[in-house]
């Protein structure tokens, strides 16, 4: 009886284990932060689906000279269907940079960021499945970046100028286009004494007729004035271009670029 007791206790056992088997376990985190747990719980649901992926591509300076203007490119084309991406720095006092969503533009996207110290910066994926593929890289620097007032918002001259675009486009050797645009903007993160935070919130960027090519959202540590370098595949490029959006004070922005 005692034997068929612990048979039927070890089946039961295997049985469990199938019905409930082991979740896997969770990646090393290749950059080796003690920060990326913070990360994992304030960027993805618990029960996302996350995984440290080298197709995103994440690339950077290894020392970067200056903290308040580091560039910075990311690039996830060699995945399919692409959502969004989110560009975070572990060690920021505002960790989030960046948000974009390639709605008809590759993948892709170069923009310049605000560092306060030496930091992971990473590009987080989300494709159509739901699963979140990470990418990065650190970077080093003497910091202080996110601190310092920017060099606009002690000059007249940028209520002027404020939300002027400048751009360029080129057609590249592997087909497609690729645009460049400047914003004229203070982009103060409001960590400085006596300068409170104003930043571009939203652009959005489409051909001619309007139809929608990258959603892009911003957050403080973009850089002063700050350039974004967007890539259109040669199914999508137009004769023009039109970039819209506002900053958190509501002013906004418009222009038309053209080739």
């Amino acid at each position: 009886m005692k034997l068929l007791h612990a048979l039927a206790a070890g089946a039961f056992a295997a049985v469990c284990t199938l019905a409930h088997p082991a979740s896997p376990a969770p990646q090393a985190d290749p950059l080796e932060s003690p920060r990326w747990g913070d990360m994992r719980r304030e960027f993805f649901p618990a029960k996302a689906r996350v995984r440290f992926d080298s197709r995103v591509k994440v690339t950077a300076p290894l020392t970067a000279e200056n903290a308040l203007n580091v560039p910075v490119s990311v690039d996830a084309g060699e995945l399919t269907d692409v959502r969004e991406i989110v560009v975070f720095a572990d060690f920021n006092p505002i960790v989030k940079i960046v948000r974009f969503e390639p709605t008809g533009a590759h993948p892709a996207l170069g923009f310049r960021i605000k560092l306060q110290q030496s930091s992971p910066v990473r590009a987080a994926v989300r494709t159509g499945d739901g699963s979140w593929h990470v990418g990065g890289t650190w970077v080093n620097t003497a910091g202080g970046g996110c601190t310092l007032p920017s060099a606009g918002s002690a000059s007249p001259e940028w209520q002027k100028r404020l939300g002027e675009v400048s751009s360029r486009v080129w057609t590249k050797k592997e087909g497609g286009e690729r645009i460049r645009l400047r914003v004229i903007h203070p982009e103060d993160t409001g960590l400085a004494a006596g300068v409170p935070a104003f930043f571009i919130q939203d652009l959005r960027l489409t051909d001619e007729a309007g139809q929608p090519l990258m959603h892009i959202e911003g957050f403080e540590p973009l850089s002063e004035n700050p350039v974004f370098t967007v890539d259109i595949p040669a199914a999508r490029a137009a004769t023009g271009y039109r970039v819209s959006g506002r900053d958190n004070n509501g002013n906004t922005i418009s222009a038309a670029i053209e080739k």
